[in-house]
């Protein structure tokens, strides 16, 4: 009588042995490699990427984590790693979460404004020269959200700058539907947007809140987050 010193083995447990053998007895999910650190809620990031839109680091408004490091005449950034952390022309003031905190004074702030915004010197006679080809005295890209969506995309902007008869600056911003909303300052305080029935905005409520230099502005479902150097000029 012959004997089978052999084991019965399935077809499935071959097939897993094969897959471990080569490698691919990865955890399930995804290959392995870990998930990049993303700036958590509670440091109030916003915008798009810093300096330049899709950059690992971002802006961040005030929160109880960030608040020890807020200053008027700073911008507060924070980064997933040390490494963008030193292409910054900043101070690193602390770690939170995971994430490197770097101070930058204003003056230095907005090295990728350069690429997104025109800003002319005043004309002879100090008067607000307009950008070639335009009718705004500036434009940029602001980040906004729209949709009740947090501001996490850049729209185009543009300034007309003393465009009412009582000093109101006019800030106009493309959103990306297309269409045009206007928002009203006085100074660097905005007072209200444009609105109309046939977009539902004639009864949307207008809120207004700072983050350092910066007005945070919400007009209904929409959000849009407007520095005062681009209003009034510097």
């Amino acid at each position: 009588m012959s004997v089978n010193c052999f084991p019965k083995v399935s077809l499935a447990t071959i097939l897993s042995m094969i897959l471990v053998a080569c490698g691919g007895g990865a955890s399930a999910g995804g290959s392995g490699a870990p998930p990049a650190t993303e700036i958590p809620e509670s440091l109030a990031p916003f915008g798009d990427g810093y300096p330049f839109t899709g950059d690992p680091c971002r802006r961040l408004g005030e929160s109880a984590a960030t608040s020890n490091y807020l200053d008027d005449s700073e911008v507060l950034v924070g980064c997933p790693d040390a490494e963008s952390a030193a292409a910054l022309e900043g101070k690193v003031v602390d770690t939170v979460s995971g994430i490197t905190l770097v101070s930058i004074p204003s003056g230095d702030a907005n090295p990728g404004l350069a690429e997104m915004q025109s800003q002319p010197a005043p004309a002879a006679g100090g008067e607000d020269a307009l950008v070639a080809g335009t009718e705004y005295h500036a434009t940029a890209q602001v980040p906004c959200g729209v949709g009740g969506a947090e501001p996490t995309a850049n729209c185009p902007a543009g300034v007309k700058r003393n465009w009412g008869e009582d000093g109101t600056t006019l800030v106009e911003i493309v959103k990306p539907d297309g269409f045009k909303r206007a928002v009203f300052f006085r100074g660097t305080t905005p007072y209200g947007a444009d609105s109309a029935e046939a977009d539902g905005s004639a009864g949307w409520n207008f809120e207004v809140s700072r983050r350092n230099d910066q007005s945070v502005i919400k007009f209904g479902p929409e959000t849009y987050i407007i520095a005062d150097a681009f209003v009034v000029g510097g």
